[in-house]
């Protein structure tokens, strides 16, 4: 009886513990935030160089362009955050590779959050396809 006990109480931990897990590792950002994002209307015009672009692999503004590793996915009570762990280059320096992390915390369709971590968020508004 003490056994059956003890067995419970470790089964209900691992389970418990299992349930909580609440990051998620992708190979690629999820389709709802690939795309051109930029701070305002003006500078989804393609001569200006502050809109920042996302694909499902890799994303790129007027600083860097990088490949993404992964993304991974945490559950927030606002919804997902990504953050992507890349490797960039800057267009001065093409064959120099840093690592780089990015934050997306999405709004909605139309609004994103993106930045090096949570004090760095900057808001963004999805860009009009062409």
């Amino acid at each position: 009886m003490r056994r059956m006990a003890v067995q419970a109480i470790v089964m209900t931990i691992f389970a418990s513990s299992a349930a909580l897990a609440s990051d998620v590792r992708h190979s690629r950002f999820p389709e709802s935030v690939v795309g051109t994002w930029a701070t305002g209307s003006e500078a989804c015009n393609a001569d200006t160089k502050s809109a920042f672009t996302l694909s499902a692999k890799a994303y790129e503004n007027r600083d860097a362009s990088c490949t993404v590793d992964w993304v991974t996915e945490t559950a927030s009570a606002n919804g997902p955050v990504y953050a992507a762990h890349a490797q960039c280059s800057k267009p001065s320096e093409p064959t120099q590779k840093t690592i780089s992390n990015l934050m997306v915390r999405p709004k909605d369709n139309s609004q994103i959050s993106i930045g090096s971590d949570f004090d760095n968020l900057k808001v963004y508004r999805r860009c009009a396809s062409n």
